[in-house]
């Protein structure tokens, strides 16, 4: 492999623990024709090998020096620091085209500290975590980053035959990662890339609009409006990616009002006003609940509502009109933060594919809550559109689409 085609892969490991590991996989990279750049994020104990970027480096990088963080350590002061230091030294190198990808290997806190430095950079980037916990949950390591989980299966506690294999795959996931010509850029020109969020029950419309911005000449990425997907794409916004937004589900409102499955969170459907960001908004889900139960079990408190099953372990009550004016109002909460002019979007024949006439979740008199609450709470800049369609009609779906890019065409 030529010199100009040499990628590096910064390899994030402890060293007074791991540096068996450590070794091979640079060896590993090596053996591909690429440099490995070893940090060293541990702090007590003493590394076992030589590490490129140092604990010291690290430490300083991210405030406080190494022997401020030895005089009482506890991993309640350090690891903060040395996440902070990497995320710092990292950003700087995948700025100036010196790191190409980067790999993590650890056990629960290792696993904890690599995917904290891993959240903080950009999407796109490679960036891989050999973990002992990369079997189970492992939402709260990835959060809304393109982190790859790969489990170790036994302890990473030095060497063997089979810890061999695997970190050998690692090292080679990791390489030929940085080794893709596949670049993730911005959009260029006059056309923003637009956000758009999706449920299983709004799909054939979401293929309606991504065939509409197409032909007008627009790109989109469609978030699965599932919790996970609303922030992902609320960050994007923040990080400059996203520039326009058709906020077609909001089944993440509904669920956060309860505590359940699609909980978006606190920020959820406020960050697109704060920025200012061209936005058509459409209530698609928002009229059930997605909550996790035992296969095929009713809750108890549910009992008396219409419902379904989404799978055997997503059971989906549809609100009454008590619950959906509390859904309705939270909306409206949010959208407070929304000051330029923007569209709502109101399918007055149902807002998902449960809910349209004759399906097992109609309910008129929900809906008329719902609509009503929604109309009486929305700030005034944002314009009501009211439609007698379903929320998947291609008449409504194109007009929605017509109503953002005027928006971002008049700007």
């Amino acid at each position: 492999m030529s010199s100009g085609s040499q990628k590096t892969i910064a390899l994030l490991v402890t060293l007074d623990t791991k540096d068996q590991e450590a070794g091979y996989l640079r060896e590993q990279v090596e053996a591909r024709g690429h440099k490995a750049l070893l940090m060293d994020i541990g702090v007590v104990g003493t590394p076992g090998i030589e590490a490129d970027v140092s604990r010291s480096e690290i430490a300083a990088a991210g405030g406080k020096s190494l022997d401020e963080l030895l005089q009482n350590p506890t991993r309640e002061e350090a690891g903060p620091v040395m996440v902070a230091g990497s995320q710092k030294i990292l950003q700087e190198k995948i700025k100036s085209d010196e790191v190409h990808a980067v790999l993590g290997l650890g056990g629960t806190q290792g696993t904890s500290s690599c995917c904290d430095i891993m959240q903080a950079l950009p999407y796109g980037f490679p960036k891989i975590m050999v973990s002992t916990v990369a079997s189970g949950d492992t939402s709260n390591f990835v959060g809304i980053k393109d982190i790859t989980m790969m489990f170790s299966v036994s302890d990473i506690l030095k060497l063997n035959p089979f810890t061999r294999k695997v970190l050998a795959n690692a090292a080679a996931a990791a390489c030929g990662m940085a080794e893709s010509e596949s670049i993730f850029e911005m959009q260029k020109g006059d056309k923003p890339l637009i956000g758009m969020t999706n449920l299983g029950v709004l799909t054939n419309g979401s293929i309606q609009a991504l065939k509409y911005f197409e032909e007008a000449g627009y790109e989109v990425i469609v978030f699965h409006a599932v919790g996970s997907g609303g922030r992902a794409m609320e960050q994007m916004m923040k990080e400059g990616i996203i520039g326009a937004v058709f906020d077609y589900a909001m089944g993440e409102i509904a669920d956060d009002v309860f505590g359940v499955l699609r909980s978006g969170g606190p920020e959820r459907l406020t960050v697109a006003g704060k920025l200012g960001l061209p936005q058509v908004l459409c209530p698609g889900g928002a009229e059930h609940l997605g909550i996790l139960v035992s296969p095929n079990k009713v809750p108890g408190e549910y009992e008396e509502h219409k419902y379904v099953f989404h799978s055997p372990v997503v059971f989906v009550p549809r609100l009454n009109v008590e619950e959906i004016r509390k859904v309705a109002d939270e909306i409206c909460n949010r959208l407070q933060y929304t000051t330029s002019k923007a569209y709502f979007m109101i399918p007055r024949k149902g807002v998902g594919r449960y809910s349209y006439p004759g399906a097992k979740l109609e309910d008129k008199g929900s809906d008329e809550a719902f609509f009503k609450r929604l109309k009486e709470g929305l700030p005034d800049n944002i314009e009501v559109v009211e439609k007698d369609l379903t929320a998947e009609d291609p008449a409504f779906v194109r007009e929605a689409v017509d109503r953002l890019i005027s928006l971002i065409e008049n700007q």
